[in-house]
């Protein structure tokens, strides 16, 4: 209803400027050329306002439904509102723009790929074309570990033993899930990325799968290890995304309770972007688990923080206070936490799906359609439900009927 609104308004604006349009060159052909541009439009309503009144007239009557349909949307929608006022849609319809220096050529599937999204988060090196739930095409490489400071990996097809796994995945205009090939072996694959900045990679990107898949890109490559962003050397706190919430809170804990020993456990399901969350929080502090509550607020300037946050900076440690700290003996190394992948299966997430919550899983369907996210616990009617970061653009999720699901896979401990 509001974009049929929004919709009729232009289709009347537009059609009285046609209107008038027309009867300018019917005047003459001087104000007719001259009407082209506003200003002279302007001045022709005008001159001859009795010829040009009816067409006016029906260009006004267009911002009555115009004006309904965006203050309903405002009311109803305001952030899709804002979106189509910071004209990000722009720059999506002309393939989508992307911050990193991404200078890769070559095809997937036999189709061009221009990746515009590039991370390389829990192990997991992902490229990406398109920011919807699911990409029009995706490369992902799950390497197995998250490395600290430069990467370099060369793999060839004869190389014996384990080697990090590919997977391809494309969507058809006519489907709803993506297709998705793996692959575990018998790849080219040459990676050399040199830490660039506080948290991107940089460097030579070179991939041939073997012929039957049509999959082969190479040249430079830019990366993001997290899904922070930084301004002027700071985390840039307006970027939505579940790190930044991380860094959000994880900061206000520590000055709330003067102290930098807080760990904060892994955040509930959130759903951006969001003016506003409540949420309540696990963290250890001083290795005394706590259950907080949180009010976060987005604003434009500020960025996302806590609702009533009046606690100073921590202080800077004195070098005597440095000597003390590593002058302590090391306590004892806790027990390493048990690994869930272990024994995950889909009937135990279906019986005690809270353990799970917030933690990345691969989903396969009967129809052989794959599908990846964090777990964001079950509906009403039992489906799974799994949502997945856009970047920038927020987050979405998917639903699946228990019956669909061929199997299920735990991606983290």
């Amino acid at each position: 209803m509001v974009a049929l609104l929004i919709l009729g308004g232009l289709l009347l604006i537009l059609a009285g400027l046609a209107w008038l349009l027309v009867l300018a060159f019917g005047t003459s052909l001087l104000w007719g050329f001259g009407s082209l541009f506003p200003p002279v439009t302007l001045a022709y309503a005008l001159y001859h306002w009795r010829t040009a009144r009816k067409a006016v007239a029906l260009g006004a009557m267009g911002f009555i439904p115009l004006i309904v349909g965006v203050t309903m949307m405002a009311a109803q929608q305001p952030e899709r509102l804002q979106a189509i006022l910071s004209l990000k849609w722009l720059d999506e319809g002309r393939g989508g723009a992307s911050e990193l220096d991404i200078r890769l050529a070559g095809e997937l599937n036999g189709q061009r790929f221009r990746p515009v999204e590039a991370e390389l988060v829990d192990g997991i090196l992902s490229l990406r074309e398109g920011q919807d739930f699911y990409a029009r095409r995706e490369l992902v490489i799950r390497l197995g570990r998250q490395p600290q400071g430069a990467l370099e990996l060369d793999v060839l097809p004869q190389d014996p033993g384990p080697q990090p796994e590919v997977e391809i995945s494309w969507l058809q205009p006519e489907q709803e899930l993506p297709e998705a090939r793996r692959i575990p072996r018998g790849y080219t694959l040459h990676l050399k990325l040199q830490p660039v900045g506080p948290n991107r990679l940089a460097g030579d990107f070179h991939l041939v799968l073997p012929p039957k898949f049509a999959t082969s890109l190479s040249g430079r490559l830019e990366l993001y290890t997290d899904r922070l962003r930084y301004r002027d050397g700071r985390v840039d706190t307006r970027f939505d995304s579940r790190d930044t919430l991380a860094h959000v809170i994880r900061d206000y804990l520590q000055r709330r309770f003067a102290t930098p020993e807080v760990e904060l456990l892994p955040l509930p399901p959130v759903s951006l972007p969001a003016a506003h969350l409540e949420l309540t929080v696990e963290a250890r502090v001083r290795g005394e688990l706590q259950r907080i509550p949180v009010q976060l607020e987005r604003g434009q300037v500020k960025g996302w923080h806590v609702r009533g946050d009046r606690f100073p900076p921590l202080p800077k440690a004195t070098p005597a206070a440095e000597a003390q700290a590593d002058a302590t003996p090391l306590a004892v190394e806790p027990s390493r936490p048990v690994d869930r992948r272990l024994d995950f299966s889909l009937p135990r997430l279906l019986s005690d799906p809270a353990p799970y919550q917030s933690l990345n899983m691969r989903l396969y369907t009967v129809r052989g359609s794959t599908a990846e996210g964090r777990f964001a616990g079950l509906d009403s009617e039992g489906r799974v439900l799994l949502q997945r970061s856009l970047g920038g653009a927020g987050a979405a999720s998917f639903s699946f009927d228990v019956e669909d699901i061929a199997h299920i896979e735990l991606l983290e401990p």
